[in-house]
This record gives C-alpha cells, structure tokens and sequence, in this order.
C-alpha cells in the first residue's frame, strides 16, 4: 500500500491522487509511505524520486554498511522497530528511511502503532510544521521512542509485582511455592526476551541518529532547530536504553533469587527425608535385635518383652528428634 502526504495551505494532508482538481493545491509529495508495498508501488517511487529502494531481504541485514548508506543522492537510514507491544510477544521489523532532498520514503512490512499515532496527529493538526521529508522523519522517530518509553514504564510496573511474588512472606505449601515460582521464572523470561528486542530497537535507533546527524552534504543544510531535535533524539534513546538496562539487570537479579528459592525449597525437603531416616534408624536397629530368632534371648520369654520392645524403639527415636529440635535441625 502507498500513502503519499503533502502539504496544503501550510497544512500536513493526505493526497488524494484521484481528484486532480484537489491535487492542484498541492504541494509536491513530502512523505511516501510504503506498507507491504506491491512490485508496482515501489517501481512509481523509484522512478518519482530516482532511487533504488531496498528489499525486505536487504532491509533484514545486520551489517551496518547496509543499514546506514548514502547513494543516488539520498540517504539511506534502516531501524529495528518492534510491533505487538501491547502483547507479550512482540514482533521486530525493519523500518527504512530514505531522505532525498525535503523528500520522505518510509518502507515497512508491518504497520507499527508510531507510525499510526504520527499520522493522526500531524494530520488534526498538533502545531508542528513539518515542511520537509526529514521534519516527518524525526517526528516520527520521535514517535517511536515516546511508545517505547510507555513500554518501559508497563515492564517496569509488571517486574515490580514478579518481584513482590517472589519475595512475598504469604505461607504456601512447598510444592504450590515451588510451582509459583516456577511460573514466576517463566513470565521473567518473558520479560528478559522482550527487553532484548527494546534494547535492540534503542539501540538501532541511537546508531540511526548519530549517522544522520554526520551527514554533511552540499545540499543539506540543517537549521538549528533540526540539529537540536537529533541531539534531543539521541539522549532520549539513550537514557531509554540506560533504562531498559536496569530493568534486564533486575530481571536477572529476580532469576537468581528465584533459582535460590527454588533450591532452598528443594534442600529443605531433602532435609525432612534426612532427619527422618536418622530418627527412624534406632527403632529400625531395635526392631532388628529382636527380630533374632536365636535360642538363648532372655527377653523372649519375658511377659513384658513386648511393652519393653516399643517403648525402647519410642525412646530411641524420640531421643534424636529432641535433639535434632535443640540444636534447630528441625
């Protein structure tokens, strides 16, 4: 799908290329917007603009030379941008940016929140002018950093109740604890992998604007207000990502203590059946000698060779469990 906006009357629009009429008033394309865009969109703005716009599959390298280029007179800028944020498996998609002259192509496979949120707003009008492609660009950007600082508060909000359950004092059967925490494991690796992604995505969005703002061309000539929107960027994406690092470094701090937990519970159990085998070792030893079928034992003829026998077997496991007790074993 293409989407071309432009301006009319100093006003941020949508154009309208089936009423010719309309299209007289305005002015040339300042965005192209290219969603899941067919073999024939990309070939009518690759020959409005003269460019050669990069594959999906180009669009997926990592390597930074095919990320952040220039050619054919234009820049090319490729971010890692996650969709689904709203559920706990997001997705990555590769977002391209390309500026040649006042002029905007964006090309993406997945329609990201940002992007709709941008358009909304620019559109009703959120008094910004944006007079050129790199204007939108940074709006935009700007637009992906405010949806991952919400992200950022909403992980940060549900790692505080992972931490709460694993460290609450409410008194729970070790086998129901032991699940819980094992289900608590599960939702912090959740977590861990969906703050890989934002990191990711902070991080490509940091190498974006830097690169953008050492662009120094003849024709580009930044104003001031430009230049302090990229700085502006830049530290928003990197305290996001100082953010973002404290909360993977709280995850792996609840993983450990959750593990610990884990292994407390398990050596606490191993521990019963320990004391239990040592206190039920006496009887079993008394049991035995009595259990002897030889002649010559007095107290098989004895009429309170019985009573003697449990009491002795009571006795001897009662001593240890005492003992045991005292010492705070058990």
């Amino acid at each position: 799908m293409l989407q071309i906006y432009a301006r009319k009357a100093d006003r941020f629009c949508l154009r309208d290329i089936s009423n010719p009429a309309i299209e007289q008033a305005i002015s040339p394309a300042l965005w192209y917007d290219l969603l899941s865009p067919t073999p024939e969109d990309v070939k009518e703005v690759e020959a409005a603009l003269h460019i050669s716009i990069p594959t999906r599959e180009e669009m997926e390298d990592i390597e930074l030379s095919a990320r952040l280029y220039q050619e054919d007179d234009a820049a090319f800028l490729t971010m890692t941008a996650l969709t689904n944020l709203d559920s706990d498996e997001p997705a990555k998609m590769p977002v391209t940016f390309i500026l040649r002259g006042p002029t905007l192509v964006t090309v993406r496979y997945a329609d990201a929140k940002p992007f709709s949120v941008f358009c909304h707003r620019a559109l009703r009008g959120n008094g910004h002018s944006y007079e050129t492609g790199e204007d939108v660009m940074l709006g935009l950007i700007e637009s992906v950093i405010d949806r991952m600082a919400d992200v950022l508060e909403r992980l940060g909000n549900e790692i505080d109740l992972l931490s709460h359950e694993v460290f609450r004092s409410k008194k729970a059967t070790s086998s129901k604890k032991t699940r819980d925490l094992e289900a608590v494991i599960e939702q912090l690796g959740r977590k861990g992998d969906f703050l890989s992604g934002v990191r990711e995505s902070l991080v490509s969005v940091s190498r974006l604007a830097a690169y953008h703002a050492a662009i120094e061309t003849p024709a580009r000539r930044p104003s001031k207000e430009i230049r302090q929107l990229v700085k502006l960027v830049q530290r928003d994406a990197s305290s996001l990502g100082d953010h973002a690092a404290f909360l993977s470094g709280k995850i792996n701090f609840l993983l450990d203590a959750t593990l610990g937990l884990i292994n407390l519970e398990q050596n606490q159990i191993i521990k019963i059946f320990t004391v239990a085998s040592v206190v039920f070792l006496p009887p079993t030893l008394v049991a035995s000698v009595y259990g002897m079928n030889f002649e010559l034992m007095p107290e098989l003829q004895w009429h309170l060779g019985y009573p003697w026998a449990v009491g002795l077997m009571v006795l001897s496991a009662l001593v240890p469990f005492l003992y045991f007790k005292r010492r705070g074993w058990v």
